[in-house]
Order: structure tokens, then sequence, then C-alpha cells
């Protein structure tokens, strides 16, 4: 049976999880197989309003198993946080798996991400000051603690001074702070233990045995294609691969068994942080955009710098990801302006770019060459099939995906779990 990559085809924030969600009820897995509590997933159900981060947003579909991957850095007390919050609102997490060689987010590097980024200044790059960055880069270098860990204290003690030997080392001699001692480490991360343990799992195997049962196994992207940190807007990316090749890499799971990729647009564009952005309106069109597009951060509250869509953008996350589908989201937001541009090429001192410039410098220097697409009026929220949008509305649909060169396979057209418009099946 099918393993399913959903993925985002921008900077994030495209509506992952209600793609997920769309899946859930024909979905038995959901894996997040990269990132950490940097990023989030909104989902409405009802009337309820779920911010989720550290975990899958499968977690709110009921029978489905919500798997946290070996590609994923976990702060435990944010995911005890976040699973405490479910617990109260009423939603079971009892089903939660965590691979056993994900890699713990140690408190140091939360501290070291915030220093450096002040410390940039100018050339800062826009974390979220959480810790993921430098605890990448400790997996990368070999002085990483992982979920297995914390079942050895011998063996995570001596890990967490070998960690601190160099950290200290920053902490103390250029950002002028307090050194950490491994007895606060040790015993912050041990307190967690316990409670942890009975999620623990190869999850490697258990996907595995999954598939060859006949299960149905999402594997669930966060951040996005333009942040994926080989593929992405370099520096100004995440430190994982939220690309469909980090699916493989990040749940254990061959790229023999995946059937389908799946990848989530916005119908406009938005990126937090900093970095190029080409079509990025910073006038009047912007902020409306941002009002009615409610583009703060889920993680952040961060304001979302917004701009018009770019099929540069799109042509280039199907060619990266082997996009099978498109899941085209906030269609609605785009009601009410008279006419909508797309950009479809670049201009880049006077050369047209019909696909990304190979070049950090040619994409900063870019500027969108545009088509201009007549807008419509009222509220789409309704609708559920194509025939009920204005015609205009199907028409920005068509060429959006002739442009992109995928199917649109569905719709979103309102903030709401049932606000969404299936043109296909998602899994075949």
């Amino acid at each position: 049976m099918p393993a399913i990559v959903l993925v985002g085809a921008q900077w994030g924030d495209e509506g992952k999880g209600k793609a997920t969600d769309l899946l859930g009820g024909s979905v038995d897995y959901v894996v997040k197989f990269n990132g950490g509590n940097n990023a989030g997933h909104t989902v409405v159900i009802g009337n309820e309003t779920y911010a989720l981060h550290l975990l899958p947003s499968g977690i709110l579909s009921p029978g489905v198993v919500p798997v946290i991957g070996n590609g994923v850095v976990v702060d435990l007390g944010v995911l005890f946080d976040e699973i405490d919050a479910l617990e109260a609102r009423g939603v079971d997490t009892s089903a939660l798996i965590v691979s056993a060689n994900a890699h713990l987010l140690p408190p140091y590097n939360r501290t070291l991400d915030k220093v450096v980024e002040r410390f940039l200044g100018s050339r800062r790059i826009g974390t979220t000051g959480r810790g993921v960055g430098p605890t990448y880069a400790d997996k990368m270098s070999r002085v990483g603690l992982r979920v297995q860990d914390l079942f050895d204290e011998k063996i995570l003690r001596q890990k967490v001074e070998g960690a601190l030997v160099q950290k200290n080392q920053l902490l103390v001699k250029v950002f002028n702070r307090r050194a950490v001692t491994v007895d606060e480490i040790v015993d912050e991360l041990l307190s967690y233990a316990d409670r942890l343990r009975p999620m623990v799992r190869d999850t490697s195997l258990l996907l595995a045995k999954a598939l060859d049962n006949g299960d149905n196994v999402v594997l669930e992207g966060g951040q996005a294609t333009l942040l994926d940190v080989d593929h992405g807007t370099y520096p100004f990316v995440t430190s994982s691969n939220p690309t469909s090749g980090g699916a493989c890499t990040g749940a254990g799971i061959p790229p023999t068994r995946i059937d389908s990729v799946i990848t989530v647009m916005k119908a406009y564009t938005t990126r937090v942080g900093e970095g190029p952005f080409p079509t990025e309106l910073t006038n009047e069109d912007g902020v409306r955009l941002r009002k009615e597009g409610g583009e703060f951060g889920v993680t952040t509250g961060r304001p979302r710098r917004c701009g018009w869509l770019d099929t540069v953008i799109g042509r280039y996350a199907v060619r990266i990801n082997g996009t099978t589908d498109f899941v085209l989201t906030k269609l609605d937001v785009l009601s009410g302006w008279d006419q909508i541009p797309v950009c479809v090429a670049y201009d880049v001192d006077g050369v047209r770019h019909d696909e990304m410039p190979m070049t950090q410098t040619d994409f900063h220097h870019a500027t969108p060459i545009y088509e201009y697409f007549d807008g419509w009026d009222g509220d789409i929220s309704g609708a559920r099939k194509m025939s009920d949008l204005p015609s205009a509305a199907r028409r920005y649909v068509e060429a959006v995906e002739e442009m992109c060169g995928a199917p649109i396979s569905a719709v979103g057209v309102g903030p709401g779990r049932e606000s969404i418009i299936a043109v296909r099946d998602l899994i075949r």
C-alpha cells in the first residue's frame, strides 16, 4: 500500500496540516520526518483551532498513528507541553510513537541559537531561536544526543560531557554567558525518561511492517521546498531536508516504497524571516493579503511577508520533489481583487529566466514578470466542487496548474476542515 509524501512548495505555511487532515480518514500512519518546534501546522476542526509544532497533524484524526521520525529534533519540554495542552482539550494522544534515533534538543542549544542570531546582527538568518539549527549541527558533528540515550544514563552523561567541552567555550569566552554544568543538563533530560519510554520504538521497522501489511502511511514535512538546506534559498533556510528526498532519510523508508508526492501550495506566497522573495509586496496589497489571510507565524507570531503567487517556484517544487499532485490552499483570500498578478518568469539583469536561477546572486536580483488574471467577488468558502467557483476563479486554478506542470487535485476555499474542493482522489 502507498507511502505518500506531503511537502510544501514555497517557504512554508502553505496549509500542510489541512492537506494531511484531508487524507485523515484514509490514512493509518502520519509521520513527521524533519524539523522540530521551529514550525507549526494550524488545523481548524469545526469551531476549534489547533496549533501543532512537534506533533504530526495526524494526531487530531481518530484511528491514525502519529509518528515522530528519526529525522526530527525533539525538545522534550515542548513535546510534553503540547501533549498536555491537547489532552486538556479532549484529544487522545496515547497512540503517539517517537523514534529511538530522533535527536534531542538540549537547553544549551536554545541559548546558542539566540545569542548567535544577536551576534550576527544584520547578517542574521531569522531563525525562531528554538535551538533547532545548533541541534542539527551537533548531529552532523557527531556530538548529538538521541532519544535512546535517555535510557542509558552513563552514555547520556558521557555525551553531554563531550558536547559541553565546546559549548561552554563558546558560551563563556565568545558570548559572555555562564557555563552550563553536566548535571543540570542530564537531570533535566532524565526527568522526561519514564514518561517518554512507552512511546519509543524502532520506527523504521514499524513503518516497514505497516506498509507490508497494506497500511497507508503519510510522510509529512515541516517547513517547505525553498527552506530545504540543500535546495532552498541558502543560507536563509532551515537545517534539514523538508523535500521528498528528506522523507526517506527522516523516516527510514526507501524511495521504492513511495507512491505519490503531494505538494501543498498557497494561492499566493508568504515567507517568514530573512532572505530573497521576488514577488514580495511591501505596499498596501501586501498588508491586505496579510490581514485577510491571517498571515502570522504559528510558532512565533511574527507577521509573514506576503506576495503574489510565483509559478517559477511552483515548477521548481515539481522538479525537486517529483510532485504528482498539488493541493492549492487559501484561494478564498484572493476574492475581491480586480486583477490578480501571477509571476511566470524572472528578469535578471535583462535576461528572462523561466526556471529558478542557478546562483544565489541571480535569485537575489530577480524581478518578477507577471501575467494578470481577472479577479472575482463573493464568498467562495461554501464551494464544494469546481463548478461552484466563479469562472474567473476556475480560470486562475487552471492557469496555475498549467504553468506549474502538475495536476491540482484539491483546492482550499476556507479555513475549516470541510472548506475544500476535492478534484480527484489523493490516494489511488
